[in-house]
């Protein structure tokens, strides 16, 4: 929980700021390696973003007494990260090159390489963990070494198969000028990810509170709810990556298009996959717990799990949508006040005074439904045309060449 609330929103909030520039650059920039630039300053801003976190973990004993855990995880929560440190910065770099090539239209290659690392993990895991008895402290090193495996994988698609032809060459003297406009989002697109991410943490964190049972439950629905959200998830990178190659381009009225189309897709899998859920709520919780207690609950809480699919898919495709426009402080900003103005605090108190874990749950049903219609009515709202020369003004900013079209996509 502590190393996916620090580093890992450097990997996946602190890169949206390429899902922004990169991907505008790609298509509005005379010269296609500043894309390559852009890589090399944000390669440079997480590597200094992921070391401050690095410091934290390697003091986190005392933090993790601080906040009353018991001693044993203290010491070894501690330690694990600490064994972790290398190799989490190889996973900050390949969310980094990942979003180089999704810049370029390039999805495919990620994919490819986690087909190779995530059987590797395994693999390393038991052979560090139980073959050499390093125990715990194997994990680590396994995830580590899968994590730099993932990284040089894809650089080697980028350099022998398809995206070197916007790398150009390494020139630190320029990746390292206009560094603000650059950090800005990728600081605010830490914040847009870890406002929900931490409130999802703290609902977990008072699910614990509430005894075996609801903590067991709450385990089996979590899992589920991260397995389902990756279909959002990949829909917001599509609509993020696309939205910004056509802002690039200066094709306001596809941009705009492109952000509905997704928004329209996600709550069309949102309904499928409350169906489904509504019908298997029942005997979902087998799946995962044999425990009748904990299936029953499961299929309590269920329906209110399975009601915010349609909200939580809008929310990752808006929440896409703003990304390709640089508007990661609205959907903070939107995030804030869902969150932690209303939903959660009220989720919380009911949790405490006679709902349970559904109280929690139903916390973030408002939460998600609030955030969703928001966003979706502010890409509504957008002025695309505005957005189109916004874009063309941040590459600016950040040094990048532009190329000589009028906002519609015609040649000057």
């Amino acid at each position: 929980m502590f190393a996916t609330s620090t580093a890992w929103l450097i990997a996946l909030g602190g890169t949206t700021a390429l899902d922004t520039l990169a991907s505008s650059s790609f298509t509005g920039s005379q010269d296609r390696h500043d894309l390559g630039i852009l890589l090399q300053r944000g390669i440079f801003i997480f590597t200094i973003m992921y070391a401050i976190i690095a410091v934290l973990w390697s003091v986190s004993e005392p933090l993790f007494r601080a906040l009353g855990q018991e001693e044993f995880i203290c010491v070894q929560s501690a330690k694990f990260l600490q064994i972790l440190i290398p190799g989490g910065l190889g996973y900050v770099w390949f969310e980094t090159m990942k979003k180089y090539l999704q810049a370029q239209g390039i999805y495919e290659p990620g994919t490819y390489v986690l087909f190779i690392t995530a059987p590797l993990n395994i693999l390393l895991n038991w052979l560090l963990v139980h073959k050499l008895r390093i125990g715990l402290y194997g994990a680590p090193i396994a995830t580590g070494i899968s994590y730099w495996a993932s990284f040089l994988l894809l650089v080697a698609y980028a350099a022998f198969v398809r995206g070197y032809e916007c790398w150009g060459e390494l020139n630190p003297r320029v990746a390292i000028a206009h560094l603000w406009p650059f950090t800005r989002l990728a600081l605010l697109g830490v914040v847009h990810v870890g406002t929900e991410w931490w409130a999802f943490e703290i609902v977990a964190l008072a699910a614990g509170q509430l005894g075996t049972i609801p903590l067991a439950a709450q385990s089996v629905i979590m899992t589920m709810d991260q397995i389902i959200n990756t279909i959002p998830f990949g829909l917001g990178v599509a609509a993020s990556s696309r939205i910004g190659n056509l802002l690039g381009a200066r094709r306001s009225r596809d941009a705009a298009r492109a952000a509905h189309c997704a928004a329209v897709l996600s709550v069309l899998n949102g309904a499928i996959i409350l169906a489904i859920l509504m019908s298997t709520r029942n005997v979902f919780g087998k799946m995962f717990n044999d425990d009748e207690r904990v299936v029953g609950l499961v299929a309590e809480v269920l329906p209110l799990v399975a009601l915010f699919q349609i909200a939580d898919g809008l929310n990752g495709s808006c929440g896409g949508a703003l990304r390709g426009m640089g508007k990661q402080w609205v959907g903070a900003l939107v995030n804030l006040v869902s969150y932690y103005g209303g939903a959660l605090p009220m989720g919380i108190y009911l949790a405490f005074h006679g709902w349970g874990l559904g109280g929690l749950w139903l916390g973030n049903c408002v939460a998600l439904y609030m955030v969703g219609v928001l966003e979706w009515g502010i890409v509504g709202l957008t002025k695309w045309d505005k957005e189109a020369k916004k874009a063309m003004d941040r590459l600016r900013a950040g040094g990048v060449g532009l190329q000589g079209t009028e906002a519609d996509g015609s040649p000057l």
